[in-house]
């Protein structure tokens, strides 16, 4: 592959499996040392240890990145190792679907620390350390959720329509620092995280509804979020892409 990321330096929280693994997978082939975090350290050593396998720079940040100081010790200690911080990607979550009548405040404290305030505290440290003349770029996991909701969503849709929105302000008041905000929403994707809340008649009925007639992969949305995260989107700001197949615009 070229090297559109040699030099670069990019944190992927989140990135012990999933999503932001192929993300880390993904950047590092493309030339970036990458940033692998977890709050398991095996997780860490794994994508670690894969990522030099296929001939990357990763080094492991196992930080819990849903406190203030746990994202600022990821963001700062990345930084202070490699030298420098180019791209962050904000993809870490923890996910409970569950009706308005089952709703826990455990629940919503935890998804929100992770899914809502982790994003701000990421986009907070990152602009810290990012070189004031060569900007950088962020990138958050929103989802279609914050665009089209299904039941037993009310605090996971309303968490990743508030990504969607940091990212709108973060991207208005980081601009002249040249650091460039924007937002994947990935649909259905299948992942260690997703399986308690798939079946195959779930799959089916999702799949029957998306014009492009399949679910995601984790790879197909780790090539979005590197998109963004590069140059060849350098006046892209601000925006959320719906990477789901279609799903969005054939159900709203």
């Amino acid at each position: 592959m070229s090297q559109l990321f040699a030099g670069r330096v990019a944190l992927i929280t989140g990135s012990g499996h999933g999503i932001g693994r192929a993300t880390a997978l993904r950047l590092a082939s493309l030339g970036a040392t990458v940033g692998i975090n977890d709050l398991k350290p095996e997780f860490v050593d794994t994508v670690v240890s894969e990522v030099g396998a296929a001939g990357g720079k990763a080094i492991g940040v196992t930080e819990n990145v849903a406190t203030r100081d746990g994202m600022h010790r990821a963001v700062l200690g990345l930084a202070e190792r490699a030298g420098r911080l180019d791209v962050l990607v904000n993809n870490a979550a923890w996910v409970r679907y569950q009706a308005i009548p089952d709703v826990a405040p455990e629940t919503i404290d935890r998804m929100v620390e992770i899914g809502f305030k982790a994003v701000i505290w990421g986009i907070q440290a990152a602009a810290e350390v990012m070189h004031p003349e060569r900007g950088g770029a962020i990138v958050n996991l929103a989802s279609v959720a914050g665009i089209v909701s299904q039941r037993n969503s009310i605090v996971y849709s309303g968490i990743k329509a508030g990504v969607m929105g940091i990212t709108r302000a973060a991207a208005a008041e980081l601009g002249a620092r040249r650091i460039r905000v924007n937002a994947v929403a990935p649909g259905a994707v299948p992942t260690e995280g997703t399986q308690r809340n798939r079946n195959a008649e779930r799959d089916a009925g999702r799949i029957a509804r998306t014009p492009l007639g399949r679910l995601g992969t984790v790879d197909d949305i780790a090539r979005v979020i590197c998109f963004l995260a590069g140059d060849e989107s350098g006046f892209l700001t601000g925006q959320t892409l719906a990477a789901d197949g279609g799903f969005t615009t054939a159900n709203l």
